[in-house]
């Protein structure tokens, strides 16, 4: 970076001395400059002896030997009152600058805006030292990696066992094509590998290129494309050159939807530059021309708005959807990130793995390092449970916010909120277990009431989605109950939310309306626009909307008179749960269940309580209701 700036400059002071010194003339001794009202006072009087006229710029010597200059301006009368007075006149044209001079004046400015737009043009990567300079704009930006120099193995991704297979063939062609070959296979000419952001795309490709041991060319799919039309198809034609010279070789194109969109949805129709490069890349994977012994990887996580002719075989072969990780994919996950961090004896990867449902790799290795700081703020030499649980408690529910100034009454109002949705989450049936409750301030919510699922889930029935519903409006009801109907607080305005989401969706989609029937009433449509895709729902009559809407307001109030119905039933749970809220902020599962069980604040305070097993093992333990599903409120 030095040295970029600074040749410019350097050159820059150099054209900046050349030109002040052609411009001086030849040196001049030391005269003095007297105003020119005095120069006439000095001619008249008969001082002055000789004179020297060049241009406006007048020098000579007076009569006693002195020198002296002096600037006239457009005077008439000056060479009669000289010739009046006896001075010797000696007058010369004004000094013109060499050819050197006038050339070098001419052609600085242009000279001075190469330079700048040279400078511009590397600054933005536009044919930079790796490309050729500005003459090598269309080469390709691709990084080669020779085999052998990647250390990522497959051993060393976890959580998508399927799609390492499908991958891992790859790397068995490439080590012995004549198993393949004999029996008249061909190996893919192109993966696509699509799966939601941080599941292990790019790793699974740093896995290929560590495995195969052959050269790999990675590029973005946002290199391809410039704001030169043409550049993106060069930099296509000169990767695949590169690769056929380097075959067998892998190449992966990350992020291939920003030059792998539908065409036709440019305003440029098919002759902008982003269609363009669709275009080359089309006719490369799979042309007239052959690319054997290239195989291209690509990633994304929107596949939906990729050019079909892309996706066909003969250039994408085969796609390998790297999905979520289950709780077995997550416990191994967890376990080789646990390898770089000294973990206490009492970890167990599979028990964070049961509380952390839809974490990406990603996201583990986040939950893993953050326990790391956690630790180590805590000057710990070891990351233990207590460190993982405080992590994943940031990264679910946010960091807490201390700092926030709440009063007694807001905190208790709160506690109330909190409660219910802890309560009517024990009683409803198929809700996911709770995990944790706090109304200490995280992110943007001023409590929490974090539900974890016992498994992972794939489905849900219409029970599970209205207790789902009740358990949303457990907040609102419970302040109804303490507080009054006109006391109620705009806490609840998420819930509302999503749990008017859930009736919506119920209706029009999952066909769990009596009334309305199995029929789909909001079909989504993706259009691409301007390189977009943009969902459009299909409209329905106004007669039906409104029985849709009818609809919907009956599930929310019948989930809402359910809730009603059961914190009324459990009030003096709901005061002790609140009440403990109060004194020790949060509340962990065991300890709602020995609340739910007849224990008090002052068990909890005291370590009394009895930290209960599982529900089928208690007794005491009040059991889930089952409770029937469209049903009038009244008769829960």
């Amino acid at each position: 970076m030095k040295n970029r700036f600074s040749f410019p400059l350097l050159m820059a002071a150099a054209s900046l001395a050349l030109l002040m010194a052609l411009s001086m003339g030849r040196p001049q001794l030391s005269t003095a400059a007297i105003p020119y009202s005095e120069f006439l006072t000095e001619v008249k009087a008969g001082q002055v002896s000789t004179v020297s006229i060049e241009g406006n710029s007048i020098s000579g010597t007076f009569s006693n030997g002195g020198d002296f200059k002096t600037y006239a301006p457009e005077d008439p009368g000056l060479i009669g009152d000289l010739i009046e007075s006896g001075v010797a006149i000696e007058a010369r044209p004004p000094a013109q600058p060499g050819f050197l001079s006038r050339l070098f004046s001419a052609a600085f400015p242009v000279l001075l805006l190469i330079g700048v737009w040279i400078w511009f043009m590397r600054r933005q990567g536009v044919g930079g030292s790796g490309a050729g300079g500005v003459f090598g704009v269309g080469k390709s930006r691709a990084q080669r990696v020779e085999g052998g120099t990647v250390k990522v193995r497959l051993s060393d991704v976890a959580g998508v066992d399927e799609a390492k297979a499908e991958v891992g063939e790859l790397v068995e062609f490439l080590e012995d094509p004549s198993r393949f070959q004999r029996l008249g296979g061909t190996v893919p000419r192109g993966v696509l590998m699509v799966g939601p952001p941080g599941t292990g795309k790019t790793l699974l490709a740093r896995a290929i290129a560590g495995e195969a041991g052959v050269p790999f060319f990675t590029v973005s799919g946002s290199e391809f494309v410039e704001m030169f039309v043409g550049v993106g198809a060069s930099r296509v034609r000169d990767l695949f050159k590169q690769a056929r010279e380097s075959a067998p070789c892998i190449i992966f194109v990350d992020e291939i939807d920003a030059v792998g969109r539908r065409r036709g949805a440019g305003l440029g129709g098919g002759h902008d530059e982003r269609e363009q490069t669709l275009n080359q890349l089309l006719v490369e994977m799979d042309g007239f021309q052959g690319t054997e012994g290239v195989i291209v990887v690509a990633a994304t996580n929107r596949p939906d708005v990729l050019d079909p002719a892309l996706l066909r075989p003969g250039r994408f072969d085969r796609q390998v959807t790297v999905s979520l990780p289950d709780v077995i994919g997550r416990a191994k996950i967890l376990e080789l990130h646990m390898r770089k961090v000294p973990v206490a004896s009492d970890v167990d990867a599979s028990l964070i793995a049961r509380g952390t449902p839809g974490f990406s790799g990603a996201d583990l290795a986040n939950l893993v390092n953050e326990a790391a700081l956690v630790a180590a703020r805590s000057r710990q030499d070891h990351v233990d449970m207590a460190a993982l649980e405080q992590a994943k408690d940031k990264i679910l529910m946010g960091a807490e916010r201390r700092s926030l100034i709440m009063t007694e009454e807001d905190r208790l109002r709160t506690a109330y909120h909190e409660g219910g949705h802890a309560i009517l989450g024990r009683l409803v049936p198929e809700h996911d277990p709770v995990h944790k409750v706090t109304i200490i301030p995280r992110g943007r919510a001023l409590g929490l009431t974090m539900f974890l699922p016992e498994r992972d889930r794939y489905s849900a029935t219409q029970r599970r989605l209205e207790s789902e519903i009740t358990t949303l409006f457990g907040g609102r009801v419970a302040e109804e109950i303490v507080y009054g109907a006109d006391a109620v607080t705009t806490g609840a305005e998420n819930d509302i939310e999503r749990a008017t989401t859930i009736a919506r969706n119920m209706v029009t989609k999952w066909g769990f309306s009596e009334a309305m029937g199995p029929l789909s009433y909001q079909e989504d449509e993706d259009e691409v626009f301007l390189g977009r895709s943009v969902s459009r729902s299909n409209q329905v009559a106004d007669e039906t909307a409104a029985r849709i809407d009818a609809e919907v307001r009956n599930i929310i109030d019948r989930n809402y008179a359910r809730a009603s119905v059961l914190l009324t039933e459990n009030r003096d749970a709901l005061e002790r749960l609140a009440k403990a809220l109060v004194i020790h902020e949060t509340l962990t599962s065991e300890q709602i269940d020995a609340i739910m069980a007849g224990d008090t604040v002052e068990d909890l305070a005291t370590g009394d309580n009895r930290q209960p097993p599982q529900d089928a093992e208690r007794p005491d333990a009040p059991a889930r209701r089952s409770l029937p599903v469209g049903r009038p409120a009244e008769q829960y």
